[in-house]
């Protein structure tokens, strides 16, 4: 093993997309706001606000089609048109469970590091029943510069008690992934079905799925 490579002592998730399918949920999500109001949600309007904090991406939203709503008419419409897909569609990512299991057997510590604001955190892990499983999450109340700033990971680490070089980040977003790289982690990019188009640059491995058995070798080197 290199010097420069030390082993990896802490794993930090980011949440929507990559542990839930919360990222899937957005779009829609994203959809319906614009449908009501004549617009379209298209790729590259999702690229743009994919793993942003809300009230950065919903600013981006409204500068795109130059719409008259504020972000705080958008957010409460926004967890109102979310409430009803939570209760029915939401569930852990393939290969989730099992990964948070091989943690805990390695004794490795993990945490989640998420643009999304700590009361819906905490809710989504909640109801998927993964909550007790990390030390402690961090959310975009934490933090003064979202994704792609790399401070969250900077945060993540330094609570872990950990250098960022001996950090893991997991991440499905070309923003998430920007910000690990720049705190000097080494990023798992885990894209899944629209994040398939981000660039991953400087990303070690990108994953087929939080399965991927070459997430182990990275693990155990």
């Amino acid at each position: 093993m290199s010097r420069h490579q030390p082993p990896i002592q802490a794993v930090v998730f980011d949440l929507d997309g990559l542990l839930v399918n919360t990222e899937e949920l957005y779009q829609d999500v994203g959809s319906e706001l614009l449908r009501r109001r004549g617009r379209t949600f298209g790729p590259d309007l999702l690229d743009a606000m994919m793993g942003r904090p809300q009230q950065i991406s919903l600013k981006i939203m409204i500068d795109w089609h130059g719409l008259s709503d504020t972000i705080e008419m958008l957010a409460t419409e926004t967890r109102e048109i979310f409430a009803g897909l939570l209760d029915t569609r939401l569930e852990t990512m393939p290969g989730a469970v099992p990964l948070l299991d091989g943690l805990a057997a390695r004794g490795l510590p993990h945490a989640v590091a998420t643009s999304s604001g700590p009361d819906f955190a905490h809710d989504v892990l909640g109801r998927v029943g993964i909550r007790n499983r990390f030390a402690f999450v961090l959310t975009s109340a934490d933090v003064v510069r979202g994704k792609p700033d790399p401070e969250i990971y900077l945060t993540a680490a330094g609570r872990l008690g950990v250098e960022p070089a001996a950090t893991l980040v997991l991440e499905d977003s070309e923003a998430g992934c920007r910000a690990a790289v720049a705190a000097g982690a080494v990023v798992v990019a885990v894209p899944g079905g629209h994040s398939l188009r981000h660039d991953f640059s400087g990303a070690a491995l990108v994953a087929e799925s939080l399965a991927d058995p070459r997430l182990d070798a990275l693990l155990d080197r």
